[in-house]
């Protein structure tokens, strides 16, 4: 038995000469919460799919559960959870209803299938809402019904294709709260997600880009990357109440190599021969009312700016 929960060997998926996904090699360690990023048409949901067994590669391969995608999709498919981007269950159905569907879908029958709903039920806390139907639930207990669906057999892996997206931030941090819970009990994780605070939350990241992997590890891996944490440069956050002028102003700086709001601050990456102690001069002949300025690591979304932008210098010098 593997002792990973999933394993990639060359998976690519080409239509016609178009490939959407390019030789991907990684391992998915059981138990964990994998985070898979990239932009819109980057390749993430065709890589779901051929790890579902719903689509066939063209090239390589890949082991769910230890079962090949080639030669053992059906396998596959009954012994894995998955959790579309878009609500797809039965919306004229209640809860009970979508959940006897799916427990007798997976083959689970009587006493087994009954335990089984009432445990989901409750681990996903839908008890006040058995009875109602799908459409009339919000969209975070929509998603929650959805998990519950994906769990009810009890695979040792589960894909979510963008479970968040749509939905409240406190139904967000609800919901991963409660994939913590699960991934505690020793389910495996795929999710994809557009948000970098998901990403953080994840226990290893891998960003797909164009169809081909250029990141893979552990997040604090992944901010100590040569490329993204440069040695010739610096990292500060500024706290300002003018954010929009204190913007403009560094963006107008022609030291500044980057800068960008994150909230109420701002993220400033300037060459090292700049010291905070420059900075708070320049601003001292300002107006910009900057209270504190600190030094800073790279955050993920540095991260992945920084490889996409070296991605795409690639590419244009080839051309």
């Amino acid at each position: 038995m593997s002792q990973f929960a999933l394993s990639l060997l060359d998976l690519t998926k080409k239509y016609g000469d178009r490939t959407v996904v390019d030789h991907l090699n990684f391992n998915v360690e059981k138990g964990e919460i994998f985070g898979y990023l990239g932009p819109n048409g980057s390749g993430k949901t065709t890589t779901i799919k051929m790890l579902c067994g719903l689509v066939s590669p063209t090239e390589g391969t890949a082991l769910v559960n230890g079962f090949d995608i080639r030669t053992s999709a059906d396998q596959i498919r009954m012994s894995i959870g998955y959790m579309s981007q878009q609500f797809s269950l039965y919306r004229t159905l209640t809860v009970t209803q979508n959940l006897d569907f799916y427990a007798e879908l997976y083959g689970l029958k009587g006493a087994i299938a009954n335990k089984r709903k009432a445990q989901v039920i409750e681990i996903t806390g839908l008890n006040d809402y058995s009875d109602r139907k799908a459409a009339e639930l919000s969209g975070g207990w929509k998603q929650r019904l959805a998990l519950a669906c994906a769990i009810v057999h009890q695979p040792p892996i589960v894909f979510l294709d963008e479970p968040t997206a749509g939905i409240d931030p406190v139904a967000r941090r609800a919901l991963w709260d409660l994939l913590f819970s699960l991934a505690g009990t020793g389910i495996t994780f795929f999710v994809t997600t557009h948000y970098m605070d998901e990403a953080e939350r994840c226990s290893t990241v891998g960003y797909i880009y164009q169809s081909r992997l250029i990141a893979l590890g552990k997040i604090d891996e992944l901010r100590k990357l040569p490329v993204v944490d440069d040695p010739d440069y610096r990292h500060f956050e500024l706290s300002c109440s003018r954010i929009m002028q204190s913007f403009q102003f560094f963006r107008s700086r022609s030291y500044v190599k980057d800068v960008t709001i994150f909230g109420r601050s701002l993220h400033v990456v300037v060459p090292v021969s700049i010291t905070e102690e420059n900075l708070l001069e320049e601003i001292a002949q300002t107006d910009l009312n900057i209270s504190d300025i600190r030094p800073i690591k790279p955050s993920l979304e540095d991260v992945f700016v920084t490889l996409t932008e070296r991605e795409d210098r690639k590419k244009e010098s080839k051309v």
